[in-house]
Formats: C-alpha cells, structure tokens, sequence
C-alpha cells in the first residue's frame, strides 16, 4: 500500500519522481503528489486526489518544477478521506519541510495534542502531518535536519517509511524505515529511495534494503546510512536481475492477464533448478535430518492468497507428513496465544516479504523458539532476512493487485517442501516420490495447455457475470481452491463470493440457495468426487444455476448433471490444485472484464498490506 519515491541528482527531479510513482500504482492509491526543492532554496509542492493522470496534467508531466532533488507518494487513504489536503506530501507549518509517509503514527493524537499547545496549526486529518510538523519543532531549536529527524523518530510509535525534503538543505533528503519497506538505489551521479525497484528500474539496478531502525542522508553523490543510535552503517548492494519488461503489459490489456499466462513459466523457474538427478534439492537450507524428524508440528502462517496456499498446504503436507498442519491468518497468529516451540516448524508465506501482519507474526513465532522458513518472491525483503531459512519462489514481479503467479508459485513450492520433508522423514514411498517427480515436470506444459484453451472460459463469464453472489463449494483440496477461487472473484468483480465446504450445505448455508443462484461446483479432488457429486444435486434441487470445474477423466459423468462444465488435464492429487486455479482466476478476470472493472487496480485494496 502507498508507494514512496525520492531522487537527488543532476536531472530535473519531477518528470523523474512521476515516472517512478507511475511504476508504482499497482500497489494501490487514491491521491498522489511530488515535493521538489529548487537549488534556491525553494521547496515546490504539488498533489492531488484521483490518478496519476490527474498529477501529471497538474504538472505538465513533472516539469512545472525546478529543482533537481524531491519526493513522490501515491497515497493509499487511511487516516482522514481522500482529498487533496490529506495527499502526501506533508507540510510542516512555516513551508519548509515536507515529508511522504507509509504506515500508521500509532501516537499521533498524543503528538498533535502536544504540538497544538505549543501553538501549531494542522491543515489536515492525517497521522502524518504529525512527522513534519515536529521535524519542525525540532528544527527551529537545533537548526539540524538529520538531529531533528532522529529527535523525532525516537517519539514516534508505530509503522513507518518516510521522505523528508527540507528548503533549507537543497542538496539531500533523509529516508527512514521501520516496519515498512524501503530500499535505496544508486545510480550516475544520482541516488534514490523507493518503496520497491519497479520505480527506479529505468535508472539503477543496484540498491541496498533498508533495516528496521535505519535513516539514510542521501544526496546525488550517494547515501550514508545510520543506524538507531546514529552509527554508521555498512548497507551490502544487491544488482536486480529481472528483465524491465517484466514490469511492464507487454501488449496484454491487464498485467493480471499478462502474469496469468506467465504462469507456466514462473512455476517452471520454480520447480527446475530444485530439481537434480530426479530428486528435490534445497541447497543453503539450515534444516537438518534430525530436526526434520523431530518436528511435530507445522504451522502455516500467511494473509490472503497466500494463506489459501497454506490451506492447500495443510491437506498435502497432513497426507505427505502424518503430522497436523495448521494454517494461521498471520493477523491472528501473534494475538492468539500460539502454541509453538522448538519442535513446531513455522512455514511463513508472503509474495512482498514486507507484510507487516506476517513479519509480526515471524517475530512472535522466533520469540517462542520455533523454527521459521519463509516462502517468499522478493530477494533481500524483511521476511526473506529475519526468517531462520527462506525459498524464493523467482515469480518476477508481480503488477497487478489480485495475485496469479505468486499464488501459483507459492504453491508448487511449498507443495515441493512438503516432499522433501516428507522423504527426510521417511514418511513417503518411493512409489509415490517418483509419481511426483514425473508430474512436477509435467506441470507446467499441463498448465499451458489450460491457458491455450479459454474460450469456454471467457463464454461462461459472458454468461454468469451480472450475477451478484456467488457460492463455491467443494470438498477437500476443492474447498481450499475455492476459498481462493472465491477471493479472485470478489477482489476485482466487486461480486460477493463465498466458498464453502461441501458437507457443511446442509449446517446452513443451504438456505441461501434460491432459484438462480450461481453455484461453482468443484470436483477435481477424485477421491471425493461422487460426495461433490451428492452436494451439486442438492443445489440443483433448489434451483442453484451450477458451473461445475473437475478433471478431464471425470468430465463426462459430471456433464450428466451439469449443463455448464469446465475441465482440468488429470494430474497427481497433490498438484491438482495447480492446474485447477487457472480457469478460476481466468473466470474472474473476463468477469470482471465484462463489468467494466479496475481490474489490475481494484478500489480500496493494495498491493502491499504495511500496516495492521
């Protein structure tokens, strides 16, 4: 959520901020703006309610200002509505600080009640207002930015990435991170802070992750870096080694229909290097034999898609392992109580790794000593470093809001875990190994032909899409792949969605069902197909209008019930799920297509969930 770009260097600073903020609007906003100071001394400000669009017709494109250092922010509103006022970037009360924001001043109200009595007056309704108006307090005393910065964020409370430009010290800003990612980038003779490397992809591939606790002074000539105590710090460089145009549609209408036929690709990058002489390899893994075996707990903590993987998790790991798996909402994880400890293994699943309900969580879960291994996409992120061991799932970037290969890798990674482990403990038969090292290669030409294959697809949502609730059932690996299923329909259709499982119909839900009612029915997990068959006649009965998705060897029998069918290549119960999520993120996505949605920016979410 929001999106933070800041720039010192020998170019005009605006075109530049508004070209990185624009690589930013997937994350999700309502307002944007850019605060630039000239060499004069002269701090420019100039911000907006809506779209990019709007800002860059307000600043013909970033060149209404002068001035060659500055800040950007796309605004995600959560203190105070959308309007033009409570747009980043902020002012403290005399004009010569600004500062972009993301997170939550958990204490702003204590702040402002405080500064307000030593007379200052506050423009707006948001927590951030609070940073700059004290940046000033302090400023006015010492007549020293990075002091008055630091004065500050030792009496702040809460979750924060800050911009500070300030028009008495044109030639540098101050970054600061705590619980919030940001990252600086080096480039020719100018350097940079973003909230992610999309923004900055165009001028450098080289940046350093800020930690927890860290401000950076950074002019064109570089950054120094401090640590909480003002001490320098030495930041490691990292080089970015995806493709720009990987960020970018590439002549598809949406990035969410570009990442979803990028799938078969993304899983491949997933599955082959892990792959060595027929059998999986996790190299760098701290795991041992002996703590694998002593395990008897697994805990998978994630949000979102991500914990839907961790569903599907608990019915194929339960199988591989004959341990319980128990899949956690990383928001209630940390308030719970948890029962874990040394024997318990903590699966932390995040496509950003900068989630800040699952970083607490990976805090809380370490503090009770189990041991954390996190699945996530983003190299160098908060979770890929606190976390004991880390997989990358290398999915690329992922643009679009709704998530499709991160999902998807996800998935297939943690799935690969699962038989890992599984042959560490000795829990699973060579039998079933070599099955499954035969479908993992199979997996993603499977999954291709899915994606070759979607005109059924696109005419079912041409016929179901002026629907407004639908109801996914299924049992088994069906009911985790509908909670998912269900999630894509409702994020970027606006359509209210519940998945069910399908034994659970007649403990209520049931009720629901009237005449019309669309239904999407499950049937891919074969064991159980005739019960799914059992709870698709019940619906029926009551008039339910039923879109059946199962295997292409089950197909025929459920076309003797359903008129509207739609079929999956067979695969091994394991991987089924991988195949299966296709037609369903497909399905929402020309849905949403046929209702005129925001699909790859839908309204109130965000890419990125940095505060709780």
């Amino acid at each position: 959520m929001c999106g933070i770009v800041g720039y010192a260097g020998s170019a005009p600073a605006g075109p530049i901020l508004l070209e990185g903020l624009q690589k930013l609007e997937y994350r999700g906003y309502d307002s944007a703006g850019i605060a630039v100071v000239s060499e004069d001394g002269v701090l420019q400000l100039k911000k907006t309610k809506g779209r990019l669009a709007a800002l860059s017709e307000l600043t013909d494109g970033g060149k209404c200002f002068s001035g060659c250092l500055g800040i950007g922010h796309t605004r995600w509103a959560t203190h105070g509505e959308p309007n033009d006022v409570n747009s980043h970037p902020h002012l403290s009360e005399d004009g010569r600080v600004a500062v972009v924001h993301n997170g939550i001043i958990e204490n702003y109200v204590e702040i402002k009640e405080f500064l307000q009595g030593e007379g200052v007056h506050f423009r707006s309704d948001t927590d951030t207002e609070v940073v700059a108006q004290l940046i000033e307090y302090y400023f006015r005393r010492s007549g020293d930015l990075l002091d008055a910065v630091f004065k500050v964020l030792h009496r702040i409370e809460g979750a924060y990435a800050l911009g500070i430009i300030c028009a008495d010290d044109p030639d540098k800003f101050i970054a600061a991170r705590k619980d919030a990612p940001l990252l600086l980038g080096y480039g020719e003779d100018c350097c940079f802070c973003a909230s992610d490397a999309t923004a900055i992809l165009r001028h450098t591939r080289c940046v350093s992750y800020m930690d927890d606790g860290e401000v950076a002074v950074i002019s064109r000539g570089g950054a120094t870096v401090y640590d909480s105590m003002l001490r320098p710090v030495n930041k490691e460089r990292h080089i970015i080694d995806w493709d720009v145009s990987s960020a970018e549609k590439g002549g598809y209408e949406h990035f969410m229909l570009k990442e979803i036929m990028e799938q078969p690709e993304a899983v491949r990058k997933t599955i082959s290097p892990r792959i060595r002489d027929g059998r999986i390899c996790f190299d760098g893994l701290s795991l041992t034999v002996d703590y694998i075996r002593s395990v008897q707990r697994i805990c998978i903590v994630a949000c979102g898609s991500s914990y839907h993987v961790g569903v599907v998790g608990k019915y194929n790991l339960e199988h591989l392992l004959h341990i319980p798996v128990e899949p956690c909402l990383a928001s209630e994880f940390r308030y719970s109580d948890p029962v874990v400890g040394p024997n318990t293994l903590v699966i932390i699943i995040s496509q950003s790794g900068e989630t800040l309900d699952t970083m607490k969580a990976l805090g809380k879960a370490k503090s009770l000593g189990a041991h954390t291994l996190a699945i996530v996409n983003v190299v160098g992120s908060s979770i890929a470093r606190d976390a004991d061991d880390v997989l990358y799932t290398w999915a690329g970037p992922e643009i679009a809001v709704a998530t499709t290969k991160a999902y998807s890798t996800q998935l297939v990674l943690l799935d690969m875990l699962g038989v890992w482990l599984a042959d560490m403990r000795g829990s699973i038969s060579r039998e079933e190994y070599g099955e499954l090292m035969h479908a993992l290669d199979r997996l993603p030409e499977q999954m291709q032909t899915v994606l070759d294959n979607t005109e059924d697809i696109k005419f079912l949502a041409s016929r179901c899409f002026n629907h407004e609730s639908v109801f996914f059932i299924g049992r088994n690996l069906d009911y985790a792949l509908g909670m998912e299923g269900s999630l894509k329909l409702k994020e970027i259709s606006y359509i209210h969605s519940e998945a069910y499982a399908g034994g659970e119909l007649k403990h209520g839900t049931i009720s629901l069902i009237v005449d019309g009612t669309l239904v999407i029915a499950l049937g891919t997990y074969d064991p159980l197909f005739d019960k799914t068959m059992s709870n698709v006649v019940e619906v029926l009965s009551r008039g339910a209008d039923v879109l059946a998705l199962t295997t292409e060897c089950n197909a025929e029998e459920m076309k003797k019930t359903v008129d509207k069918v739609l079929s999956v290549p067979d695969a091994h119960r394991i991987l089924q799920p991988s195949l299966a999520v296709l037609p369903l993120q497909l399905f929402a996505y020309y849905v949403a297509l046929q209702r005129g949605c925001d699909i790859d920016k839908p309204r109130n979410l965000a890419k990125s969930v940095t505060v709780e």
